[in-house]
């Protein structure tokens, strides 16, 4: 065996290694995990995304171990999500008091979903953002399998996904369908070999209601208050 090949055995037993131990002390910091990621698609493909994952944890020298992995540590977090095709606007880092969880809130937005594949973070998420048919749109999200195992629950584990799109929704895969927005929920013992959100919509053709809309249909609505109140003292 040459020494090219010696050194990749090495470092493959390295990576091995490195993951186990991570998984491992997931298991001891934590028994429960949730994810709830909501997004604002525009019919561009730009947008915006709010996260909010949380843990409880054991006591506070696993909370620590945890900040110093990264994943609740705020420039950590940062650098996973900023990109030259995203702008992160705000990351938060606090604990509940009324159910002590720590919680990891990141607020940013982005050039164009299909974009997203390129961070750090969604590198295996796979979004994809194409135009079909008359103009319509086909939106898709993998969610990746997550690797638990060492005893963890996997039934305590939750993922909700949140979707507020632009147009008329016409075909979906969603748990729940309120208008425009889309929820999917997950354990991850749901999750498997992965998931795939899928929707197709109509796009509007505007990217958003403009502001000035919301002014003239309250003016009108004053002024058709203001006569019927006159017509009644009348």
């Amino acid at each position: 065996m040459n020494k090219i090949n010696i050194y990749r055995l090495k470092q493959g037993f390295k990576q091995i290694t490195l993951t186990l131990s991570l998984l491992l002390m997931i298991t001891v910091l934590t028994s429960c995990l949730n994810y709830y990621q909501e997004v604002v698609l525009y019919p561009d493909g730009s947008g915006k995304m709010h996260i909010d994952y949380w843990m409880k944890f054991i006591n506070d020298e696993s909370k620590t171990v945890a900040e110093n992995i990264g994943i609740f540590n705020q420039d950590s977090i940062r650098a996973e999500f900023q990109s030259k095709y995203s702008n992160v606007e705000n990351v938060v880092v606090y604990t509940d008091t009324t159910d002590s969880t720590t919680h990891a809130v990141i607020d940013f937005t982005f050039n164009h979903i299909d974009s997203l594949n390129k961070t750090r973070a969604f590198s295996e998420t796979k979004f994809s953002f194409t135009e079909g048919t008359s103009e319509q749109i086909i939106f898709n999200q993998f969610i990746p399998p997550i690797a638990t195992g060492f005893g963890i629950d996997a039934s305590t584990f939750n993922v909700t996904y949140k979707y507020i799109f632009s147009g008329d929704i016409l075909t979906n895969n969603a748990h729940q369908v309120s208008g425009r927005t889309l929820t999917w929920h997950y354990k991850l013992s749901e999750i498997g070999g992965g998931k795939t959100i899928s929707v197709t919509f109509q796009p509007y053709k505007l990217k958003e209601t403009p502001v000035w809309i919301y002014f003239i249909s309250g003016a009108v609505l004053l002024l058709v208050l203001f006569f019927l109140l006159k017509k009644r003292k009348n």
